[in-house]
């Protein structure tokens, strides 16, 4: 048996407190600042920017761990100050504390160059406009700079990373691995400075070259290809405080977290208030582990928000986060609300899918409790059915808005001009395929619609909305519908029967192992085959699950999902013209109509060239 460890005694031997050595108290800064080639990129790269670079050159060798090369043409270093910029703590970027808090450049902390050198063999190379030559200094070289050749411009080298501290090189990945993080950390850089060129080579073979371009051009560039495809301009602004960029569709979704950017006031940070912004606004499109891509800047009054966190500038933090938390929130929903939505209606005679549904089924909404309301005049198609074989459509009202990434249709060989520009955006239906699809005509060609999804997402963004109005409209039913249920169900529909009453439920014990359904949703009533008891049990269940007290704030996307996936019309259903344009004329108008609540498409389009590469015509 071992013995217990010895502890020290209060006559042990103890050192005497010293100041450290500065070549270590730069090694431990270096810790913070440099954890792999990445960050010495990241830093070189920020300086060159502060200095007014147009034009970024980066080489790297061995995934930047032989080699670093940062080359730029900014304003460069006057002689007498380079050995100051391999000194800790001294920068030209602040010097008072009221600078401090209101900081607008990359770098302020006048550490990153000495935290280097500590670790790793550098020299500067530098010009200034006013100078007649270059001048170079190496860190372990004499404190004087001596006169080279080179433009007006720094030059960077870095060497043998961690070569002074092994212990901490024993830590780094392969080289291919060391030269992704190395162009992830540009590439997020870029994607904030277009105007900006960049050149990036691997052991003498360029891997990236930027020009320079517009925000959304680089953005574009940098982002995956699926990204420029579908994605939505984001455009918010209050005092003080701005956010622009694109965030994709949820189509566009990805199973990794690699392609979101956020940038505050240009520099590139990761922030929980801010991620989860982004992340609720996607709450009711995207389910799952799915995780979305974007592309956002945040500029924001310097004092209100904190960089000087950590050495990394990383992280920040916000004065106002709850604030900024909402102002994101509200500006990336309003972005993924935008669809092909069209004004409602002002005709007088307004003919719903929910009206021709009810009177197929036997109920009669009241009148303070307007039925589904997919609600847009049909008479327009009928015109337009009464002028065939020439498919000219009567005006559809002017004002139809496609989101401003997306380009309206434009007219085909088939469709003059003015036939075109009098088209809604999707078109006017002409069958329906397999009890599924709806498929329409439009100016551009064909679009084909997923009449439950595209329904489900009509009926759950009505839900919302009666919801947060406290006015989710109840039907009684002429016959209560009795069903057989377990006593778990019986007890929860006693206990959560305030909070059923909120959503259009009406539930009472039959018997000990039944249940009555009196009420269902006015939007679930106008259904033809609609499941009642199908749609209490789904509901109990999501009550016993999430609790009745967290139901409908926590967890409201689900239980109204579940609502209005019951509510949606089902597969095999068979619609008539006026229904299914009238669903068309309600996809217009309704916000996120593009996908279901789980974050699928609910149309595409198929444009007149899509169909003739189909069937190969002009080959």
């Amino acid at each position: 048996m071992s013995s217990p460890a010895t502890l020290p005694s209060d006559t042990a031997a103890r050192r005497s407190i010293q100041p450290l050595p500065d070549l270590l108290v730069s090694q431990i800064a270096a810790g913070e600042v440099v954890e792999r080639p990445a960050s010495v990129v990241k830093e070189l790269i920020e300086n060159a920017l502060d200095a007014g670079a147009t034009r970024i050159d980066v080489r790297l060798d061995g995934g930047g761990i032989k080699r670093i090369v940062v080359a730029d043409n900014g304003g460069g270093i006057a002689r007498d100050e380079l050995p100051l910029a391999l000194a800790r703590h001294a920068t030209s970027k602040i010097a008072t504390l009221a600078e401090l808090e209101s900081v607008a450049s990359l770098g302020f902390r006048g550490e990153a160059l000495a935290s280097i050198a500590s670790v790793a063999a550098v020299s500067i190379t530098s010009r200034t406009p006013a100078a007649d030559s270059a001048f170079t200094l190496e860190a372990e070289g004499e404190a004087r700079a001596i006169a080279a050749a080179g433009s007006v411009g720094t030059r960077v080298e870095v060497a043998d990373l961690f070569f002074k501290t092994p212990a901490r090189r024993k830590f780094l990945r392969t080289e291919q691995t060391e030269l992704g993080h190395c162009l992830t950390q540009i590439e997020r850089i870029a994607a904030a400075h277009p105007q900006v060129a960049f050149s990036v080579s691997h052991a003498g073979r360029t891997l990236l070259q930027l020009a320079p371009a517009t925000p959304r051009e680089r953005a574009l560039k940098l982002l995956p290809e699926e990204f420029a495809a579908a994605h939505r301009s984001v455009q918010a602004e209050a005092p003080g405080i701005r956010v622009q960029g694109w965030v994709g569709l949820p189509t566009a979704a990805r199973a990794r977290a690699d392609a979101q950017y956020f940038y505050v006031n240009g520099r590139y940070v990761r922030d929980k208030v801010l991620s989860h912004a982004v992340r609720a606004a996607y709450a009711d499109v995207l389910h799952g582990a799915s995780q979305p891509m974007y592309c956002l800047f945040l500029d924001i009054d310097p004092t209100r928000v904190d960089v000087n966190v950590h050495p990394t500038k990383i992280e920040v933090r916000l004065r106002d986060s709850s604030a900024v938390h909402q102002f994101v929130l509200h500006a990336v929903q309003a972005a993924l609300a935008e669809t092909v939505r069209m004004p409602a209606p002002t005709a007088t005679n307004v003919q719903s899918l929910a009206d021709l549904a009810a009177a197929r089924s036997g109920y009669a909404p009241t009148p303070l409790q307007p039925p589904l309301g997919i609600a847009q005049p049909v008479a327009a198609y009928l015109d337009l059915m009464a002028a065939r074989p020439a498919l000219v459509p009567v005006a559809a009202p002017a004002s139809a808005a496609f989101p401003a990434d997306v380009a309206a249709p434009t007219a085909t060989a088939a469709m003059p001009a003015q036939q075109a520009a009098s088209m809604p955006p999707l078109g006017y239906a002409i069958a329906q395929l397999a009890g599924i699809y709806v498929l329409a005509q439009n100016s551009a060609g064909l679009v084909i619609v997923d009449m439950h999804a595209a329904h489900e997402r009509i009926v759950y963004e009505k839900l919302k909305h009666q919801l947060d109005a406290h006015a989710i409209p109840q039907q009684r039913l002429l016959i209560p519908q009795v069903f057989a249920a377990d006593a778990l169900d019986v007890a929860s529909s006693e206990e959560h029967a305030d909070t059923l009453a909120q959503i259009g439920l009406d539930l009472a014990p039959a018997a000990p192992t039944q249940l009555a359904l009196r009420a269902v949703p006015a939007l679930l009533a106008a259904v033809d085959g609609a499941d009642g008891a199908a749609l209490a049990r789904a509901v109990l269940r999501d009550l016993r699950e999430y609790g009745g007290s967290r139901v409908l704030t926590e967890h409201r996307n689900e239980l109204l999902g579940t609502l209005a996936c019951h509510a949606a019309v089902r597969a095999n259903r068979r619609l008539t013209l006026e229904e299914m344009n009238a669903l068309l004329r309600e996809m217009e108008a309704t916000e996120r109509a593009d996908q279901c609540n789980h974050g699928r498409p609910t149309w595409v389009q198929l444009s007149i060239g899509d169909l003739d590469r189909l069937f190969l015509r002009g080959r």
